[in-house]
């Protein structure tokens, strides 16, 4: 129940205010103890960013342990209810949605609109993007975010619970902070490692789940080992694959890869069909972790 119900205080309400919401919380954290890693010595700043990496998790594990169990005295239906409150700040399906829209919108308005609206989710230069490529990059955010905002919270909240989600979430923080090359090259080392294990099952069943959502389903699948490998990230290549497959679109980022680069440039309603499967998507995973918390185990006592 709890997960339906964080299902729809997201699509009622979105984000709480940044003073409330505990993704802010551990990003004021990685801020406040990241201060001085990039000027220290690779090899102490190695040391030191696994430090503080495993005392946020410890810290933000605890917490949410001792909420979960606090939880767990309460009648069942209060329990739930609070444990949707906590974790529906640890993903994101409707500011990620009304990003990728935002930024579509302010295309439409002209070039100059749609790269500035672009840069606030990416991190590349949007300065030079032309038309097809800012809605490429549009495509490219929108896949891998719904497996690091949504998926893969959910996934670790059906493994572990609202400790395995907040655990992730704060993983997922640490590696947006300082996974980085250049200064942040040994300092976010651990971090950018940890978050690479955490995602491999969830970017591969968001990879599926995209699959699904649209039509030719069996090329789709048999075709997404061989465009995944394009990318030199263990994991972000499956469901942006995953959703240039399924579009039929091409998806590049210059001088680093090209995902299904027979496809054709997308348009503005490619833009709106992506956003709907990747909502169908979430809202898929979302049913079937309820399943697996709720209705697989009444039946295997049974």
């Amino acid at each position: 129940m709890s997960v339906l119900v964080a299902m729809l205080l997201d699509r009622w309400l979105g984000e709480p205010p940044a003073r409330l919401h505990p993704v802010v919380w551990m990003g004021c954290y990685l801020k406040r103890v990241g201060q001085t890693l990039p000027s220290r010595a690779p090899k102490v700043a190695l040391l030191l960013g696994t430090a503080y990496w495993f005392l946020g998790a410890a810290l933000v594990g605890l917490a949410f342990t001792g909420a979960a169990l606090w939880f767990a005295k309460l009648p069942w239906w209060l329990g739930g209810v609070l444990t949707a409150v906590l974790l529906k700040p640890l993903f994101a399906l409707r500011m990620l949605l009304s990003e990728a829209q935002a930024v579509e919108r302010a295309l439409g308005e002209g070039i100059e609109a749609g790269r500035a609206r672009l840069a606030h989710i990416v991190s590349r230069d949007t300065t030079q993007l032309d038309g097809d490529q800012i809605r490429e990059s549009i495509l490219e955010s929108l896949s891998e975010n719904l497996s690091d905002s949504v998926i893969a919270p959910l996934f670790w909240f059906a493994i572990f619970g609202l400790p395995g989600a907040a655990v992730y979430r704060f993983a997922n923080t640490a590696d947006a902070m300082w996974g980085y090359r250049g200064q942040w090259e040994w300092a976010g080392k651990f971090a950018a490692r940890a978050d690479d294990l955490l995602n491999l099952i969830p970017a591969r069943l968001t990879a599926v789940g995209l699959a699904l959502a649209g039509p030719g389903r069996t090329t789709v699948l048999l075709a997404l080992p061989r465009e995944a490998a394009r990318t030199a990230s263990p994991n972000s290549g499956w469901p942006m694959s995953a959703l240039a497959l399924s579009l039929g679109v091409k998806l590049r980022k210059p001088g680093v890869y090209a995902l299904n680069p027979d496809g054709r440039s997308p348009g503005a309603a490619d833009v709106v069909v992506a956003l709907r499967r990747a909502q169908a998507a979430a809202w898929g995973f979302a049913i079937l972790v309820v399943i697996c918390l709720q209705v697989l185990p009444r039946f295997i006592r049974a």
